[in-house]
């Protein structure tokens, strides 16, 4: 520590200098030290962003670009709003929403958090193999276990870097911030290619930041106009449209900020031995670290996939469906035969008892509009993306550029679960965040190594209860910041007053709200009454056991961070 300290406090003393100087100094110190807002930045930029921006493009076009910047700018509320309470209280978060919130509320968040950390780690290992072997180098299609092997070594070893304080950790941060440039340099560099060749129009993309609500409950233009022509198994169509919309905007939200996004930023402020006086460099280091890259980056694979798929059949479907299906990618073939399939038992419930060979003779009889719009809305991943922009972007663009895109994407992400990981064990344990019980914490996710193994088996059994258990906690994870912002108990003499108290409320709130609405459209979508029962046990929980972690004071040091504990002489609550 005595090595740390004096880092830290002329940290403090850059900012005061700053301060003094005016504005531009200001802004140009809080760039040079910013940090825990690029570890947000390196997992919200994963798999699961990547996927819901696919969707978005492929579904509504640019028409829902705005989505994701609401959802991110919620997130810095909150996650400003988590910050300022870390920051202003020098306290470990768990322990202080158990002893002094709710300890429900606490180990709720604090196991959701460590299982989504574990099960979303599959797939990110899936993710990064695939764009090894099918973007950056076919040649080691052949080696999965080398291949997924290294990965997972290099995952480790970033990872401990972090661990190790002092040096390793500027290491970890200034290599995260690499990462996460090339990452949206990578993106950036397919749109302009993309745009360059009359593929996308700069117009058309900026109109689609211009939040339109009628896709909550109606297909975006292109779409409804192939429906149109379908004649009586429009309402069909469009009833899975909308549908397919609504399931993807309330994933593109989740993705943007995660329940175990909201476990890491106050632990990364704290391993920083940052107090009050850094609680302005938290939020500029939020909005530059993690909302602006993500936004460049989601937005331009929502562009990439919009130009490439939206509104456009399947061009191997049309070409070579049914007389050449081999010709087709595995997953998209089943993916368009399953919506037919699922039309022709809409339209003739008979066959929903029918054999194989009478359901696929129904299916190739339907109208060429049916599949067109199958063609148009079976779910394509990155890889076919990768594909579809080749002749747009040449090769080079389109297979290595986006590649290296994916993995970086997946390689961050992986790193940082780990990270969330090592410190969500040590909080559940009562242990320091630091030393031998935090990097075997940190290697919990490495059973994520499996997913190209083992996945697709996985995935059903594993993800969705997962997803759905985080997303409805996000929500309750938020309005227990929102009582700590409003708590003297908690907060003190730091507590927001007046018209900064006012304008505080006002944007937690609507991001709860928001929240909210996502959450519960996730429960019951996916899980129907039984999750709600579900999230409605827990809720009663916590309400049993409000009372309980209301009543309970001990020592304000007990929940600090040892670093924390001798904190400079001007630190927020330091022990007397």
């Amino acid at each position: 520590m005595s090595e740390e300290m004096p880092a830290v406090e002329r940290e403090r003393q850059m900012l005061k200098e700053a301060e003094a100087q005016g504005t531009g100094a200001k802004l140009l110190t809080w760039t040079k030290l910013s940090g825990p807002g690029w570890l947000q930045s390196a997992i919200t930029l994963g798999g699961g962003s990547l996927a819901s921006s696919l969707f978005l493009g492929i579904l509504a076009g640019y028409h829902l670009l705005w989505l994701q910047v609401l959802a991110m700018a919620c997130g810095v509320v909150m996650l400003g709003a988590i910050g300022y309470v870390a920051l202003s209280t020098g306290e470990r978060p768990f322990v202080l929403v158990r002893d002094r919130i709710n300890p429900v509320l606490a180990w709720g968040w604090a196991l959701a958090t460590l299982a989504a950390n574990i099960v979303w780690c599959m797939p990110q290992f899936s993710l990064a193999w695939a764009a090894v072997s099918q973007n950056l180098a076919p040649s080691l299609a052949n080696q999965k276990p080398l291949v997924c092997g290294v990965i997972l070594v290099v995952a480790i070893c970033v990872t401990m870097l972090y661990d190790s304080g002092g040096k390793g950790l500027r290491l970890y941060e200034n290599g995260l911030r690499i990462l996460v440039a090339l990452i949206v340099l990578s993106f950036f560099g397919v749109v302009a290619q993309l745009m360059l060749s009359g593929g996308a129009s700069f117009g058309d993309i900026l109109a689609g930041f211009i939040p339109d609500l009628s896709l909550v409950s109606s297909p975006a233009p292109a779409v409804a106009a192939a429906i149109a022509q379908t004649g009586d198994s429009a309402e069909w169509w469009t009833n899975l449209v909308v549908a397919k919309q609504r399931d993807v905007m309330v994933s593109a939200a989740a993705t943007a900020v995660g329940i175990n996004m909201t476990f890491l930023f106050p632990y990364s402020l704290l391993k920083k031995k940052w107090d009050r006086h850094f609680r302005g460099l938290a939020v500029f280091d939020l909005a530059t670290g993690m909302a602006i890259p993500f936004v460049i980056a989601t937005g331009c694979v929502v562009v990439a996939a919009s130009a490439s798929f939206h509104g456009k059949p399947s061009e191997a479907i049309v070409k070579n469906w049914p007389q050449d299906k081999g010709a087709i990618n595995g997953k998209l073939l089943k993916e368009f035969e399953g919506l037919m399939g699922k039309l022709a038992v809409a339209q003739n419930p008979q066959l929903s008892s029918a054999s194989k060979e009478d359901l696929a003779a129904a299916i190739e009889a339907m109208p060429e509009a049916d599949r067109n719009m199958a063609a148009m809305l079976a779910d394509r991943d990155a890889l076919l993306l990768a594909g579809a922009l080749e002749p747009l972007t040449g090769k080079f663009v389109a297979q290595y550029v986006f590649g290296f895109g994916v993995l970086g994407m997946a390689l961050s992400t992986i790193t940082i679960l780990m990270l969330i990981s090592g410190f969500t064990f040590c909080e559940v344990l009562g242990l320091p965040q630091e030393g031998k019980y935090q990097r075997i914490g940190s290697l919990l996710p490495a059973v994520g190594v499996l997913g190209p193994f083992v996945w697709t088996k996985a995935a059903a059994y594993l993800a969705v209860p997962t997803s759905v258990f985080g997303m409805a906690l996000l929500p309750i994870a938020y309005v227990t910041f929102l009582f700590c912002m409003n708590s003297p108990r908690v907060l003190g003499e730091h507590m927001p007053r007046g018209r900064s108290r006012v304008i505080w409320n006002v944007l937690m709130v609507i991001a709860f709200g928001l929240s909210t609405v996502g959450a519960g459209w996730s429960v019951w979508s996916k899980t129907g009454t039984t999750g709600v029962m579900g999230v409605g046990v827990f809720v009663i929980l916590a309400v049993i056991f409000h009372s309980r972690g209301g009543q309970s004071s001990g020592d304000s040091t007990s929940s600090r961070l040892p670093a924390e504990r001798s904190g400079g002489d001007d630190s927020a609550g330091a022990s007397a």
